[in-house]
């Protein structure tokens, strides 16, 4: 299934020589001898203000200079990471804990089932396929086997109606932009053609699996360099063609940050089409009736709210934000669809209806009731049936099932609850274990608790905490504080074993629900969007106060950690209040805001963000690089990223290290890592993933003092 979730230098020789020595006794004290990085006369003036760029020849990834200097920052790095006396054990039990098999959801086709499985240690899960649930299970595809270092992945993959054939996506050291292929499912065999510049498409099978409607991007130097990742389009791939071949079904060339969605009605008559304006949650919606032919018709215009469904013969069941930010059900009848005619199925209530699912001619919709997930179960026609009653306060992270099947499956996780498959009994409304993941940690020694704190608008924001339920509230835990805070992104309880590695040891484990996702609707996404972006910093900044006025750590103990538009959050909040935090992780980040949209896919999240070329946007943008204040003692940082990134370019990393290296007045150090062959994380082998959580956990225990268990 796709897997969804919606940027010459001076060197002393000295310096290289001192970078390379290992010491037992771990890092040394003092200043660390930082690369030297020359600056540059650069000041644009944006709107009439002039705005600095001194580290701009950083920019370039394929530049000589900015690989010599990637080369000394890295050795720089692995001489502190790599002598902390901590690291080989945290690393070993990392693999431990890591180490049990696990396998996904099952995926139901008319006639075969699909599961992803993976023994433990293999760098890439494996593709399955089975006639029945008990059946024999054969491999279908093992991207394990196409590169020795396991950078080669799978992306994505989806199976025709009934089981009989699958494309799936490969793409290498995590570039993410891929390459479709086709497998038959009954001999097994990769069909003789490959489609390029696929990257996360949605896949329409025909029925009798002749051909499917799919997106893809523009091949380099078709548009302008660039522009690659932009020009999304619709065709439709008949099997046998070359793609050349493909037939263009939908594109809008007026606006490059559109990108769109595909589904197929089930009975294959209409073609639904989503049009999506950069990354906002705001959209429109067209179809194309394949029995009558013609032209997109319009169903919804004006990029007002969000519109998303599924599409049940003649019906378009919609779940929509339109007057209502809390989300509700609409049903659309394709034949006269116009507004006035949509009937209401679910209404809004005060839990966010996050998502929802048909199966066996039922609505499975799934609620957000205080970060946790409630599920319950409508007819067609909008009657309440029944409730899932969940093991405990969690997340379901998916359903499993077809419409007019009698099988449904659904994933449940918590902080200390391993992700658990389930087979629900429709007929007597009864959860049935299917598949634990046979976790290596003793999750009952820990407790999850949420708490609610206000922000500095008075606003509550609630927070998980998790931690041992022995632990003292004495000001001297060390607490792991993360979050998101963007694009509709929800932050709710669920399971990983490598947390445990910080948990066993003394630490706190702390997840705010941060304005900018969507946790308590639409409302609280808009609260941390655009003009409201510091909200969403400031919400983080109170968790950590509170955290320290209620004695749960102090800020020599407090570490904060985010990747993404996480790694804006936390680059943002060190540098508002450098002296809040003793560590820093910084991953794959956003930190230039005034240049994030020049490059790779970026002018996609101008929705989110705001647009620095507009005057009115400009004016609120906020951008972490520009505000480095020379001679402030900043926080220990470790900042990440991949040369392979088509998401975020490494520029950001790279230019906020060399000035926060110059800036600094304090000892602590500013590292920074960047991966040769990775990517944003997607389909990062599992080797790496855990080298690269073993290097972050070392930094923050030396930091922060956390030895016991490990030395």
């Amino acid at each position: 299934m796709t897997k969804r979730m919606l940027p010459s230098i001076a060197f002393i020789p000295a310096v290289l020589a001192i970078m390379l020595i290992s010491c037992a006794e771990g890092p040394s004290s003092g200043r660390p001898d930082y690369p030297i990085s020359r600056t540059v006369d650069v000041v644009d003036t944006l709107h009439g203000v002039p705005v600095a760029d001194p580290y701009r020849w950083l920019e370039p990834t394929d530049s000589a200079d900015v690989q010599v200097w990637t080369d000394a920052q890295n050795a720089l790095t692995r001489s502190y990471v790599d002598q902390i006396p901590a690291k080989a054990k945290i690393k070993a039990r990392l693999e431990d804990v890591w180490d049990y098999p696990t396998e996904s959801i099952v995926t139901i086709c008319k006639e075969r089932y699909f599961v992803e499985k993976n023994t433990g240690l293999q760098d890439q899960d494996v593709l399955y396929t089975m006639a029945s649930l008990d059946g024999e299970q054969r491999v279908l595809v093992d991207p394990n086997t196409w590169s020795e270092d396991g950078t080669s992945a799978m992306d994505w993959w989806t199976p025709s109606a009934d089981g009989g054939h699958v494309a799936y996506g490969r793409s290498e050291g995590g570039a993410e932009r891929g390459i479709l292929h086709i497998v038959n499912v009954k001999t097994g065999e990769e069909l003789d053609e490959t489609i390029p510049d696929c990257r996360y498409p949605d896949i329409c099978w025909l029925k009798d699996n002749s051909g499917f409607f799919y997106n893809r991007h523009p091949a380099k130097g078709s548009v302008p360099d660039g522009d690659e990742s932009y020009y999304d389009k619709i065709y439709f791939h008949r099997l046998g063609d070359e793609y050349v071949q493909d037939k263009l079904y939908y594109a809008r060339t007026d606006i490059k940050e559109m990108s769109y969605g595909c589904q197929l009605s089930t009975n294959e008559r209409y073609l639904i089409l989503y049009d999506w304006l950069g990354s906002s949650r705001k959209n429109e919606i067209r179809y194309i009736d394949l029995r009558e032919g013609g032209g997109p018709k319009h169903i919804v215009t004006g990029f007002n709210a969000f519109y998303g469904g599924e599409t049940i013969d003649n019906i378009l069941y919609i779940r929509t934000n339109e007057d209502a930010p809390n989300y509700k059900i609409m049903a659309i009848d394709l034949r006269n669809p116009g507004h006035e005619n949509w009937i209401q199925i679910v209404p809004e209530s005060r839990n966010m209806l996050e998502e929802f699912k048909i199966i066996n001619n039922r609505l499975i919709v799934q609620y957000l009731h205080n970060a946790t997930s409630q599920v319950k179960i409508f007819s067609h026609l909008g009657a309440d049936l029944d409730e899932i009653i969940l093991p405990a306060l969690g997340t379901v992270t998916k359903f499993s099932g077809q419409w007019d099947g009698d099988e449904m499956f659904l994933s449940f996780m918590s902080f200390t609850y391993p992700t658990t498959h389930y087979r629900y009994d429709l007929d007597r409304n009864k959860l049935h274990e299917f598949y634990r993941y046979p976790v290596k940690v003793n999750t009952e020694n820990f407790v999850t608790n949420q708490f609610w704190y206000k922000s500095k608008d008075g606003t509550k924001v609630s927070m998980f905490l998790v931690h041992g339920k022995n632990i003292k509230f004495d000001s001297n835990n060390p607490v792991y504080l993360t979050g998101y805070g963007g694009f509709t992104v929800n932050q709710t309880p669920y399971f990983s074993s490598s947390i445990y590695v910080w948990l066993e040891n003394g630490g706190i484990y702390a997840l705010p629900n941060l304005r900018g996702g969507a946790e308590y609707g639409e409302e609280w996404h808009r609260g941390g969007m655009l003009e409201n972006c510091q909200n969403t910093y400031d919400d983080f900044i109170a968790a950590a106060e509170w955290l320290i006025d209620n004695k749960y750590t102090s800020s020599d103990k407090l570490v904060i950690a985010g990747g993404s538009q996480g790694g804006l959050l936390v680059g943002a909040c060190a540098m508002q209040r450098p002296e809040l935090y003793k560590a820093v992780i910084c991953a794959v980040p956003l930190l230039d805001m005034y240049r994030f949209h020049n490059f790779l896919m970026a002018r996609y999240w101008v929705s989110e963000y705001g647009d620095p070329d507009v005057a009115e946007e400009f004016a609120f943008m906020y951008s972490p690089y520009h505000d480095i204040k020379q001679g402030t003692a900043y926080p220990a940082m470790y900042l990440t990223a991949g040369e392979s990134d088509n998401r975020v370019h490494p520029l950001h990393a790279r230019k906020m290290t060399a000035a926060l290296q110059a800036a600094t007045s304090s000892d602590d150090p500013i590292l920074v890592q960047v991966q040769r062959k990775g990517g944003h994380g997607q389909g990062a082998p599992t080797n790496l993933r855990i080298e690269k959580l073993a290097d972050r956990y070392a930094f923050v225990f030396w930091q922060v003092g956390m030895t016991a268990g490990y030395e």
